[in-house]
């Protein structure tokens, strides 16, 4: 498909081998299977309406985890050399993505992506990438996206 052939070509030098990361949409239980998985150091921050939960790589990837006060993660972020796997990160909202990234423009350096389900943004270049994506109908009351880091 195009986007596969853009997103293989715009981030093939940085991406590395993305282990299971909790999906958008998913219960609390898989933030600890995957900080197992990843072997990863977990630090656990609460807010008033919302929990984030940051797992810190040796490889040097970072990935934010939002929960909500239900336990459902609502939002993602990551940034470090490399890029998750987004099929893995967007669960079931990874086909929403994949079909408007398919006819939106976007350069090897940035990409954005946003539908009624799930917003995605993504930018970058070797070794130094970052990203965010979330699920607008899951944010919690009075959540800005601009607090997604």
């Amino acid at each position: 498909m195009k986007l596969t052939r853009v997103l293989s070509c715009s981030f093939a030098a940085a991406l590395i081998a993305a282990p299971a990361w909790a999906a958008l949409g998913g219960g609390a239980s898989s933030v600890a299977a995957d900080s197992a998985h990843m072997k990863g150091t977990v630090r656990v921050a609460p807010q008033a309406n919302f929990t984030v939960h940051e797992i810190a790589t040796s490889a040097g990837v970072v990935v934010h985890e939002y929960l909500s006060l239900e336990g459902k993660v609502f939002a993602v972020s990551w940034r470090g050399p490399g890029i998750p796997d987004l099929r893995q990160l967007l669960g079931s909202y990874y086909g929403s993505f994949e079909q408007a990234a398919s006819t939106t423009a976007h350069n090897h350096h940035n990409l954005a992506v946003e539908t009624p389900d799930v917003v995605v943004q993504s930018s970058g270049h070797t070794r130094a990438f970052s990203g965010r994506a979330w699920a607008p109908a899951l944010l919690p009351q009075n959540f800005s996206p601009n607090d997604i880091n």
